[in-house]
């Protein structure tokens, strides 16, 4: 038996998408031909072909293909209500596969733009750091909290401040713990890694591109979708050199 850490990866696909006002989830609107989801899973096996998926769908879900999963291993899990639900049923479902030390990567399937070189970077600072890591940006804007009638109460110092993106990657026990205790201790968890901050522990930022887009707004589809094509176009060139 191999005594290399496998490589998991999950992705929360449960979400309804309501912000988008669209006919159907986020995940399967159109972008450049094909699907979100599609867009973001064929992105993940460039970078990882070796691991194995688990895809958190809605049960309900009726516009899934399995045409547009490129993995060879992978497995539907019953998605929840939260993303952190989904994500706790997923690795539930590696109980008894998955080794304590396993690598497990968390990524939005609303994000089909992460960057190749990006994800192929994340998973090298993972495989010496015991802690965890995610992708994240700098904070570019200027940052205002605002009171209870929407006008600025103060302007917030920018300064260590980062764009938290994803992935976002642990080993399997970490994470497993790190979401029991925040849930019996009622902390609400925004992403696997404030789980992790609530054991005490500090996950490495991993300085990556501001492309990484989150498709959540209906503008954010078009943005994408130039971006998928700014992307093909670096790498078309990359080629010719």
């Amino acid at each position: 038996m191999s005594l290399m850490p496998r490589l998991w990866l999950i992705v929360p696909a449960a979400g309804q998408g309501r912000r988008m006002g669209a006919s159907r989830p986020k995940q399967y609107l159109d972008l450049n031909g094909r699907p979100v989801l599609a867009h973001t899973l064929a992105r993940l096996h460039r970078a990882y072909p070796q691991a194995s998926l688990r895809l958190c769908l809605d049960e309900a879900d009726a516009w899934f293909d399995p045409a547009w999963v490129p993995f060879v291993d992978w497995r539907r899990v019953p998605g929840g209500q939260e993303r952190v639900d989904s994500v706790t049923r997923a690795l539930d479902d590696l109980a008894g596969s998955a080794g304590q030390d396993d690598l497990v990567l968390v990524h939005d399937v609303a994000r089909p733009c992460v960057h190749i070189d990006d994800l192929t970077h994340l998973l090298g600072v993972l495989q010496d750091e015991r802690v965890g890591a995610l992708l994240a940006a700098p904070v570019a804007d200027t940052m205002k909290r605002a009171d209870d009638q929407g006008r600025v109460a103060a302007t917030e110092s920018r300064d260590g401040l980062w764009h938290a993106l994803t992935p976002q990657g642990f080993r399997y026990g970490m994470l497993c713990e790190a979401l029991a205790t925040a849930r019996r201790a009622g902390i609400a968890v925004t992403d696997e890694a404030s789980a992790i901050e609530a054991l005490g522990l500090a996950p490495r930022l991993v300085a990556a591109r501001r492309d990484n887009l989150k498709i959540t707004h209906p503008e954010d589809l078009s943005l994408a979708a130039l971006i998928l094509e700014a992307q093909a176009r670096e790498r078309d060139a990359a080629i010719e050199e």
